[in-house]
């Protein structure tokens, strides 16, 4: 034997000996293949030469060569073939393998009618790849060293060969899939835990609860859009939370419509494959989904994180609204950001996969590590700073119900904002913390289900049966059913924040066409003249409020006196009540609490000496009989002629506004 032969063969094998001192244990079996009975030899190992687990399966793949060992093309060609598939049963790290001339021979006088049959010669069976010598096989040597099987107990697994990926869940290499540590292999679809009349329930479990969960918050996000002034800090981010939860709600029920066409691979039976898990970002629609899906889902987490940081500013260091307001563009910043961020790091680390249940495409189902940083970290860590905040903003308004002397309407108000923000925060809490429990009952177990998936499969699959199996296990379906409706049960909780009576008139309004007109200035003048939650709070009973302007001072006057302007010019062409509405504006009675408190208005000292109306003011009488007076002198000047109105009426209102205002409240 040449130099170079011998290279080649110690290189063999070397390699496989090493290759098969990786299992624990050696043992021989007898041969039950038919074309391989009546060799010199009966006793055979496995895996064989070309890495088949069990005499099953090597019998499955020798079948495209039965008709030319039937018509016996060649007179090695059996042997060979029995070489490669049941090979002789030696001594523990000894292998023997048929040699170059034995492989060349049979190659030759057969590849014609193997042209015929249209077989292949496989690129195992190369030549090239067995040593370059002239023996028979079996040798001699190999015969000595036999043993009998029968004083073995070879038909018992004895080692442990770990996840064997069978053929039927193999996938193309370029793919990328990985499968129980198993690479090019993915997991049966639809699902490897459930029957199909459990998945069906769960299925149709999750379209109505996504239908249920589309549409509250949907309502909720299209009632903000009718009065888009209407919720502003701190409640804003619920309505951005409520838009996260319908997209996360939109991709379940597109996923129960579609069923598993988007979650798994077809099979192709003509390729011995089965239907199969998706996994990366080749298949568009489910990368889509994924990405719509996780985005929005850690995003509603963020806003819920969010909403209880506006909660603390505002009772804690007593923000007003519009200093939350502020910071919305931070808000905004780090909502969309980090789930942005997180959603770019799964896509380039590859490692979406497909969700036989729900149809949708998620992370964690069947990789661990994605799910225990990419999903438990960040909900874990939401969850645990949106309640600290959410307690100390509670405690904080609580410290101020019990020490503060709050009028009974303010501490009725303040009650029920306790308990509205309470309730509201524990129906998002609790169904959140199910699903992180869910989430790590899955981490914990899902290693005896495959492990039990395995007990069970591995003669269909002819595949390495578990060695010493010590728990099986199957999971729970109403635990998934929990899962998955815990994921969209929070998302409901923003109807309740949005549900009154309020909202009701508004749709009623909306559906009958009738519009606010200018609404957006109205609730902006409102806002400029309403007191901060926290002064009105804090107060005592019968103290004056000094009320500033919220807005810029240019905003707020334009308003005012724009609204002062036109009063008067309204009023010119009605003579009866033209005085009223403009002589006696600025001093009229506003009533901002039905038998609670009238509002005087001061509008600087040129209105001072108009009708003397003001002068009585500074008389030390109580501001109930002051109000009084002014509103008989009101009701006094309105009679008079719209002649003996000053011009400079108009023009002195819009002075006064530029002024400012002043406006004192008793309680």
């Amino acid at each position: 034997m040449s130099s170079a032969g011998l290279g080649n063969c110690w290189w063999i094998m070397t390699w496989y000996i090493l290759h098969f001192r990786c299992h624990s244990e050696f043992s021989c079996e007898p041969i039950r293949l038919r074309m391989c009975q009546d060799l010199p030899y009966n006793t055979t190992f496995m895996p064989n030469l070309l890495h088949h687990y069990d005499q099953q399966t090597a019998a499955l793949a020798m079948e495209p060569f039965h008709p030319m060992v039937n018509l016996e093309c060649s007179p090695d060609l059996r042997m060979f073939l029995c070489a490669l598939y049941t090979p002789v049963c030696v001594v523990y790290g000894q292998v023997s393998m048929p040699c170059r001339s034995l492989c060349q021979r049979a190659k030759d006088e057969c590849h014609k009618l193997m042209e015929i049959f249209g077989v292949s010669w496989p690129d195992d069976m190369e030549c090239s790849r067995f040593p370059d010598c002239d023996e028979p096989y079996p040798r001699p040597e190999d015969l000595l060293t036999g043993s009998d099987p029968t004083n073995q107990s070879s038909l018992t697994v004895q080692r442990d060969y770990g996840f064997w990926c069978p053929r039927e869940l193999k996938v193309d290499t370029d793919l990328g899939y990985t499968f129980m540590g198993k690479k090019d292999c993915s997991a049966p679809c639809p699902s490897m835990f459930f029957s199909r009349q459990e998945l069906t329930f769960i299925r149709y479990f999750i379209g109505v609860t996504s239908l249920i969960c589309l549409s509250a918050t949907l309502f909720t996000f299209l009632t903000f859009l009718i009065d888009v002034t209407r919720f502003r800090y701190p409640e804003r981010p619920i309505i951005f939370y409520a838009a996260c939860y319908v997209m996360v709600s939109l991709v379940f029920f597109l996923g129960f419509l579609l069923e598993d066409r988007v979650a798994c691979n077809a099979a192709s039976p003509a390729h011995f494959r089965a239907a199969t898990i998706t996994q990366g970002s080749h298949n568009k629609v489910c990368t889509l989904f994924f990405m719509v899906l996780y985005f929005f889902a850690m995003a509603g987490s963020v806003w819920w994180v969010i909403l209880t940081i506006t909660w603390f500013l505002a009772a804690v260091p007593k923000w007003g609204s519009e200093a939350i307001e502020k910071k919305a563009l931070l808000f905004h910043a780090v909502a969309w950001g980090l789930p942005g961020a997180l959603t770019v790091a799964l896509l380039a680390l590859n490692k979406i996969e497909g969700d036989g249940i729900s149809g949708v495409c998620f992370i964690g189902l069947y990789d661990i590590d994605a799910l225990r940083w990419f999903v438990l970290a960040p909900l874990g860590l939401n969850v645990t700073v949106g309640v600290s905040l959410l307690f100390v903003g509670i405690v904080a308004l609580n410290k101020v119900r019990m020490e503060i002397p709050l009028e009974k309407e303010n501490q009725t108000k303040l009650v029920k904002f306790m308990i509205r923000m309470g309730v509201f925060s524990a129906l998002y809490v609790v169904p959140l913390l199910v699903v992180i429990g869910c989430y790590l009952y899955e981490h914990t177990y899902r290693s005896i289900w495959e492990t039990t998936w395995m007990e069970e499969n591995c003669r269909r699959y002819h595949i390495p049966c578990p060695y010493k199996v010590k728990q099986i296990s199957h999971p729970a379906a109403v635990l998934f059913l929990m899962k998955y409706l815990m994921m969209l049960v929070v998302g409901i909780p923003s109807v309740f924040w949005v549900g009154s009576k309020k909202t009701c008139f508004e749709w009623a309004n909306f559906l009958q066409g009738r519009r606010r007109k200018d609404g957006v200035n109205e609730s902006r003048q409102v806002l400029q003249e309403q007191p901060d939650f926290a002064q009105s709070l804090l107060r005592e009973p019968n103290t004056p409020v000094i009320r500033k302007s919220r807005g810029t001072s240019t905003q707020g006057t334009s308003t005012h006196a724009s609204s002062t302007n036109l009063a008067a010019l309204d009023g010119l062409d009605d003579p009866a009540s033209s005085v009223h509405s403009k002589a006696s504006y600025h001093g009229s009675l506003r009533r901002t609490r039905e038998d609670r408190s009238d509002t005087v208005v001061y509008r600087g000292a040129g209105e001072c000496s108009f009708h003397g109306s003001l002068s009585r003011l500074n008389h030390p009488l109580s501001t109930h009989s002051s109000l009084h007076q002014l509103d008989g002198h009101s009701r006094h000047n309105s009679q008079q002629d719209v002649t003996e109105v000053p011009p400079a009426l108009i023009t002195h209102g819009t002075t006064a506004s530029q002024n400012g205002e002043l406006e004192l409240e008793s309680g």
